[in-house]
């Protein structure tokens, strides 16, 4: 019986891999062929002769080498920074002891019920007061922290000893010290997994982008393959090439990283 219970969730997943890996591998296997092909009917599954014309055409016609540059620097500062000031908020919410941490930390869970959207009018406002509309700048400061991050480091946080960070002040180390030196290296599973959720969507990321940047030069690649999408509209073949090499690179650090990813998820599962 344990047998056939096996085999039927093994089926299941099966099924779940084909259905949610069909269309990606569609997508590849379309950015390789020839204008048109992709269009007929029956579509066609693997192109009748794999061309790069489309992936040769993305940098040399559309300048896809300058979105993909803002998008790596944007999705790289954001996702240091970030892990900079939510670990350090995190850690100080755990571990350090000072007037109304519990009311600011509940303060804070509250406003994950706020949608995103609706920050966003008040936001851009305060930012064009700033004069950092239509800059890397715009992009960057609303994500330098954000309340999940500080939750999920504070929740693992919680989990290291007082004892070991006593020690360290007895022995004459700074806050910054115990937190640079001790904190963070015992954080690295769930730095990581937060690092790739930070990372993966800023990359991603196409409305707040959308509304801060004005200079096509300055655009990110989800951007620039909306606007692709509206100037080549009956190239499905472009469109699909400029999509996988939006997804190759979150795709790719995923694979790297998944082993910390899975580590820092199920260690965190079990934090009280």
């Amino acid at each position: 019986m344990d047998r056939v219970v096996r085999l039927v969730i093994y089926a299941l997943l099966f099924l779940g891999l084909v259905v949610t890996a069909t269309p990606l591998l569609w997508m590849v296997s379309a950015s390789f062929m020839g204008s048109g092909e992709a269009s007929t009917y029956p579509p066609r599954l693997l192109p009748s002769a794999a061309t790069l014309d489309h992936y040769v055409a993305l940098f040399s016609r559309l300048n896809l080498g300058r979105y993909a540059f803002n998008s790596a620097l944007l999705a790289t500062a954001i996702t240091l920074v970030s892990l900079f000031l939510n670990s350090m908020a995190g850690y100080a919410f755990a571990k350090l002891r000072f007037t109304g941490r519990d009311r600011i930390f509940k303060a804070l869970l509250a406003a994950l019920v706020i949608p995103v959207q609706v920050t966003m009018l008040p936001l851009f406002l305060m930012l064009k007061q700033m004069g950092l509309v239509n800059t890397y700048w715009g992009v960057l400061i609303p994500g330098m922290a954000n309340i999940f991050g500080i939750f999920l480091i504070r929740q693992y946080a919680l989990s290291i000893p007082d004892s070991l960070l006593d020690a360290a002040r007895i022995d004459g180390a700074s806050e910054f010290r115990i937190y640079w030196s001790l904190v963070l290296p015992l954080c690295k599973p769930i730095l990581v997994t937060l690092a790739l959720f930070t990372f993966m969507g800023a990359w991603n990321d196409f409305m707040w982008p959308l509304i801060v940047l004005t200079d096509d030069s300055m655009y990110t690649l989800p951007v620039a393959l909306a606007n692709l999408l509206g100037e080549h509209v009956l190239d499905t073949e472009l469109m699909m090439a400029g999509s996988v090499l939006t997804i190759l690179p979150v795709t790719m650090l995923f694979i790297v990283l998944q082993r910390s990813y899975v580590e820092g998820i199920m260690m965190g599962s079990l934090k009280d």
